[in-house]
């Protein structure tokens, strides 16, 4: 506002000073050059016709308008930028209600083998040849994204196995190494006519983990605890390989202790 009232009064005093008459100024002649015939015609003419005209200066804006339009422009952009940000958080956190695929047979089949399982059935009751002592064989297994070196009675947790249920019978496929005590077998990358049994013991959860979300400059802030689902798996056989007899070492037999003499101590 200041600079607006000292320019509005700068025009003001020079405006007279200008459109004054033009007789009243001393007009200016340029001499020739001493060494030209004949003069060039820019200096020729008098400064005289260029003090009739006027010298004004019209602005279209205000320096501080300048800088609420830029400060506009940038708050059309934050809002913007502010807007995007929070379409794409708020997709998360919104729920979507969506039905339940069903699955074909052939369809789980396709699925579970991707993963690398098969169901075969629910365990029986009287099934206690399933369960067998330790055999010293072990194999590398994939299962998903991860791998697993197992032996007979072990037991591993992996991520969530769709299609089965608890006290199911499977067989892991995607068998990557066999190895005993003599020989070691390598698939590339599979080993074929190999497979590993286990028995579903129970779907459980992990331990929790925490989330913490937070939006820019939206005084956003959650903290989320998040736990993943995880199926438990029991080992029960392994087949590909051949395994050597589980002979258990005989301990040999304790010796017999003397008995000590009692010699009679005369007095």
């Amino acid at each position: 506002m200041a600079s607006r009232r000292c320019l509005r009064a700068l025009t003001q005093k020079t405006t007279p000073f200008l459109f004054r008459n033009a007789s009243s100024l001393r007009s200016l002649t340029v001499p020739p050059f001493p060494n030209a015939n004949a003069s060039s015609p820019v200096f020729t003419v008098r400064a005289s016709v260029f003090a009739q005209w006027p010298h004004l200066r019209y602005f279209s804006s205000e320096k501080k308008d300048d800088h609420s339009d830029e400060d506009d422009d940038g708050d059309e952009d934050y809002d913007d930028e502010e807007e995007d940000y929070v379409d794409d958080d708020d997709d998360d956190d919104v729920p979507v209600s969506r039905g339940k695929k069903v699955y074909t047979a052939e369809e789980k089949e396709a699925e579970a083998a991707a993963i690398g399982y098969r169901v075969v059935g629910p365990l029986q009751k009287d099934e206690d040849s399933v369960f067998k002592p330790y055999e010293p064989v072990f194999a590398v297994v994939q299962i998903g994204s991860h791998q697993f070196k197992v032996s007979n009675r072990d037991s591993i947790f992996t991520e969530r196995l769709k299609f089965c249920e608890v006290n199911d019978k499977l067989i892991l496929n995607k068998v990557l190494l066999l190895g005993s005590a003599s020989q070691t077998i390598i698939g590339r990358p599979i080993v074929p006519d190999a497979a590993v049994h286990a028995v579903v013991e129970e779907h459980a959860l992990d331990a929790k983990v925490i989330i913490f979300k937070k939006k820019r400059r939206k005084n956003y802030r959650r903290t989320k605890g998040h736990r993943q689902e995880l199926t438990k798996l029991r080992i029960t056989d392994i087949q590909g390989i051949e395994k050597p007899q589980n002979v258990l070492p005989e301990k040999p037999p304790k010796p017999a202790k003397k008995e000590k003499e009692k010699v009679a101590v005369t007095a």
